[in-house]
């Protein structure tokens, strides 16, 4: 079985593998106070009651593949395959781990890990040229070649970020829930404000997606070509919404540290 973790700002997914399937997944808040023995006792209480692992910590588990936008909760998940699986064979993606994805990019270091990740899966998918959209803290809209190079990408306020600074900022606006509205047009503040967010992040991944595929594509080719596929805990927001999505993988980032972790195990 292989464990991959995928580390956001503000949520961490854990994904169980067997083979090329996913098969249990776990997702917690993303907390950068927490030590490698803590984050080692709260993986046991996730794993330990599982029918595929034993009861011990690490029974089970064949390998382990992490990618993190968080250094410091990075580092702790470091000391926790040295300390609690030091014989399984881990994967922490940075500077150095083969992906087989070039990064065309100023400054190749300071791309996101998970981002080089989501687009290792989109390639095996769905093949280049792609768009992958990233429904996280931030929005991230990342372009993938048609030889399957990381092109670059953009960054935008995420949807959870854009609702709590209506209700920090706004004298008379609150923090709402995340949920689709009646309608386009609001009878009351709470639907106006969950019409904004959806119907706005939905214009806004048309609009951008829209732009990107014609550069991705240039002046002689064509943007239908373009796989665009969401990622995400909240991409469910927008799909039906955006017309611009073609494919929803809610375990993009898994799967691609999956590949990534098969990439590399055999040199280490």
């Amino acid at each position: 079985m292989l464990l991959t973790i995928d580390v956001g700002n503000t949520q961490t997914v854990l994904g169980l593998f067997d083979g090329e399937e996913i098969v249990e997944h776990w997702r917690i808040s993303t907390d950068p106070r927490r030590t490698a023995d803590e984050l080692a006792v709260l993986m046991q209480g996730l794993m330990g009651t599982h029918p595929l692992l034993g009861d011990e910590l690490g029974d089970g588990i064949e390998g382990i593949a992490i990618c993190s936008t968080v250094p410091s909760v990075l580092h702790e998940l470091r000391e926790v395959t040295r300390r609690y699986y030091g014989d399984v064979p881990a994967v922490l993606v940075e500077p150095g781990i083969k992906t087989g994805v070039p990064i065309l990019m100023d400054n190749p270091k300071e791309v996101g890990a998970d981002r080089i990740i989501n687009a290792v899966a989109a390639v095996e998918l769905y093949g280049g040229p792609a768009i992958v959209v990233d429904f996280g803290t931030a929005t991230t809209y990342d372009a993938v070649s048609a030889r399957g190079e990381y092109a670059g990408g953009v960054i935008a306020p995420g949807i959870e970020i854009s609702v709590e600074a209506l209700g920090v900022r706004g004298a008379q606006l609150r923090k709402i829930e995340l949920a689709r509205p009646r309608s386009v047009i609001g009878k009351n503040t709470v639907e106006a404000m969950q019409a904004g967010i959806v119907y706005g992040f939905a214009g806004q991944v048309d609009g951008v997606v829209q732009r990107m595929k014609r550069e991705l594509v240039g002046p002689s080719g064509d943007p239908g070509e373009v796989t665009v596929i969401a990622t995400g805990g909240l991409a469910p927001m927008v799909l039906g919404e955006a017309k611009a999505i073609d494919e929803h993988e809610p375990w993009l980032t898994l799967i691609g540290l999956r590949l990534v972790y098969e990439r590399n195990v055999s040199r280490m």
